[in-house]
């Protein structure tokens, strides 16, 4: 659905849920998640049970239960279970059959705005996958209740901050209904709530922030400083200005995204993709850590952004989240989860960290480490990414944003008359991608179909290649042809024009089963992080040292949900031996079978092999990684071979090593 006017168009739009179905390693991830917290959460944790208000009962009455069902319906609909979408729909069905004579929806015994702004979301989702003509007037009456309300009872707390998420669910209804008092809400609820472009003309928080310089202590949980400097309110905060974008059409509103993400990059970006977080803004020290709330959401705000700016860029850090920061995070099973994750991550145990402002459980697995808010919000962060892996084009095509094994299927425009064909167009993706770099795509249509069908080449891709119906092989410019693209987005221009990333556009009429493929080359490469440390990537996988892995239970909950800490006894602290202006002479690359858990360390599905240094004056620190060294560092330790893994599938790692210096390695590498 486009944007009604006055509103400004958004370069691609996002498919309902139902028209993208996963399958191969995406379904089986997705599996997982249904066997694991999400099916099974409301069993036995109070705050999403029975017990809870969002359902009629007494208990939790906030926002855990709308976090929960947030990832919980889309889940549920795109595996078609029947289980789940029972589970998820009672709660849908509690707030369609329990709004209050003046249109307010959710408990009694709550009225803080921000809950509602997130089972606003949920409805939405539930519109899209069921078509239930209950939910337009629903919210209809809510937000005519709302616009009335609000200058009485303005936005406060979280809400003031997080306001961008309840204008979403506005514009969304006006495409439907171009009711004009949404565009007026829509306004009010930018204006009450918290000015994110203003705030980042000159931002504050250039470096790691902690209680004290946030003014946080017994009697001041949340001042404005902190709520400024919050992680999970500034990764929701990526969408602020394109959604103002959205609703102004100016480009100041447009350019200010771009000011937002650099101020966050200069200062706190991480290897994995994330800006720190544990539980405030941290700096770009590879041992601070990163919220899993934070992780969930950024992904949704970059796939916002994506559909509405349509820069090739924000789906390259969609998937360098997806695949590296949102599964290192949760256990393989996904019966538990950190609430901070670190890329230098040495132990996960009980005991004092450098954290900004978080307490000793925060880097433990389990059901509820520090605070339960991840353990409710977790679950949106694959489903939605599977609903975004395709955006429909202004001219009636699709466009492939994120890469994983899926099938689409969408409505083609008109009809021909006397005719009794299909009026479905269908493309089948299959792929092991981020993997392998082969994605293969095939065409299932009732009737000749023109309609282009745009493929993202990402940034990394080098020479990209694309081949239609076995025909001739054409190379496809690079995406982002700068000198060593590292993922980084800083390097627009003022007016926050990409650098050349791309999307790379097939026009022609399909017919059924048209192929192609797309072959993204995933060759080795090293960016230069924090004090001038190392990162290895292929694609859009991050690399961490293999190590040896102890699991102690602490707690058990449930039969299947039980609290963590993990050990390891495997010398960690190296530096590498890797050439940055040439990987593939310093890194080799062993592939595998990719097994049933994708993001697994028991069947890695491809592994690095590099050459480094033991440095012994690299220590820990408060239980973590010590500060990186400044590279180029010197050792006379042994040069060893060293294993890496997906960053995912090291729950224990290092990301981030110092540099050996090169030239005194060089022959001796190269001689292994």
């Amino acid at each position: 659905m486009r944007n009604r006017a006055p509103l400004t168009p958004n370069q691609f739009d996002p498919l309902p849920l139902g028209a993208i179905e996963p399958r191969g390693w995406l379904r089986d991830q997705l599996e997982i998640q249904a066997k694991g917290l999400t099916g099974h959460l409301d069993e036995f944790w109070a705050d999403v049970s029975q017990k809870s208000a969002w359902l009629g009962g007494d208990g939790e009455a906030w926002e855990r239960g709308p976090y929960f069902v947030d990832g919980l319906l889309p889940l549920a609909y795109e595996l078609k279970d029947q289980k789940l979408i029972e589970k998820a729909n009672a709660w849908v069905e509690w707030t369609l059959t329990h709004q209050r004579p003046d249109g307010e929806i959710g408990p009694t015994s709550n009225s803080d705005w921000w809950p509602r702004m997130v089972m606003l979301k949920v409805l939405t989702q539930y519109e899209e996958a069921t078509g239930d003509p209950r939910v337009e007037p629903l919210m209809t009456r809510y937000f005519t209740y709302e616009l009335a309300e609000l200058p009485k009872r303005p936005l406060t707390s979280w809400g003031r901050y997080r306001w961008q998420d309840n204008v979403l669910t506005v514009l969304w209804l006006y495409n439907r209904t171009g009711d004009p008092r949404l565009m007026e809400l829509a306004r009010l609820l930018r204006e009450q709530g918290f000015d994110w472009k203003e705030s980042f003309k000159s931002f504050p928080f250039k470096g790691k922030q902690t209680a004290q310089s946030l003014g946080l202590d017994r009697t001041h949980d949340n001042t404005d400083r902190a709520m400024q400097a919050h992680g999970v309110n500034n990764a929701m905060a990526l969408k602020a200005s394109p959604l103002s974008y959205v609703l102004t059409g100016h480009a100041g509103d447009r350019a200010a995204v771009y000011q937002q993400i650099g101020e966050l990059e200069r200062y706190h970006l991480l290897p994995n993709g994330m800006y720190s977080g544990d539980e405030h803004l941290a700096g770009d020290n590879p041992s601070q850590g990163v919220e899993l709330c934070t992780v969930v959401e950024s992904m949704f705000s970059w796939e916002l952004n994506l559909a509405v700016l349509g820069d090739a860029r924000f789906a390259d850090r969609l998937e360098r989240i997806a695949f590296n920061a949102l599964p290192g995070t949760i256990s393989d099973d996904m019966w538990s989860h950190q609430y901070d994750q670190q890329p230098n991550q040495v132990a996960c145990t009980r005991g004092q960290r450098q954290w900004s402002s978080n307490g000793p459980d925060s880097n433990l697995f389990g059901l509820e480490p520090h605070f339960g808010c991840c353990t409710a919000n977790m679950h949106q962060g694959w489903p939605k990414f599977a609903e975004s892996l395709w955006m429909g084009t202004a001219d009636g095509g699709l466009v492939a944003t994120a890469y994983a094994p899926n099938r689409v299927t969408i409505e083609l425009p008109g009809k021909e008359s006397g005719a009794h064909q299909p009026k479905t167009f269908t493309l089948d993706e299959e792929t092991n991608y981020p993997f392998d770099g082969m994605l293969r795509f095939t065409v299932h249509t009732g009737r000749p179909a023109s309609l282009p069908i745009v493929l993202r080449i990402p940034g990394w891709a080098a020479a990209a290649k694309l081949t239609i119906n076995d025909g001739a092989t054409e190379t496809i410019r690079p995406g982002c042809p700068q000198a060593a693209y590292d993922g980084r987005l800083h390097g627009s221009g003022a007016n926050g024009t990409p650098d050349g990333c791309l999307f790379h556009t097939i026009r022609r009429t399909w017919k059924e089963g048209d192929r192609f493929e797309l072959l993204l080359p995933l060759e080795p490469k090293v960016t230069r992080w924090y004090r001038g440390s190392v990162a290895v990537e292929r694609g859009p996988l991050l690399f961490s040292l293999k190590m040896e892995q102890d699991w102690k239970k602490l707690d058990q909950h449930a039969e299947l949900s039980a609290d963590w800490q993990i050990t390891s006894e495997t010398p960690w602290n190296y530096a590498l031996a890797v050439d940055a202006n040439n990987p593939g002479r310093t890194i080799s690359v062993k592939t595998d079978l990719l097994g049933p858990v994708p993001f697994s360390s028991q069947q890695v599905p491809v592994q690095l092999t590099v050459y480094g240094r033991l440095d012994p004056a690299w220590t820990l620190f408060e239980g973590s990684a010590g500060p990186l060294p400044e590279s180029p560092v010197s050792s006379s330790a042994p040069l060893v071979p060293l294993v890496l893994v997906p960053y995912a599938a090291a729950k224990l790692r290092i990301t981030a090593f110092p540099l050996l210096d090169m030239p005194e390695n060089r022959a001796e590498v190269q001689s292994h």
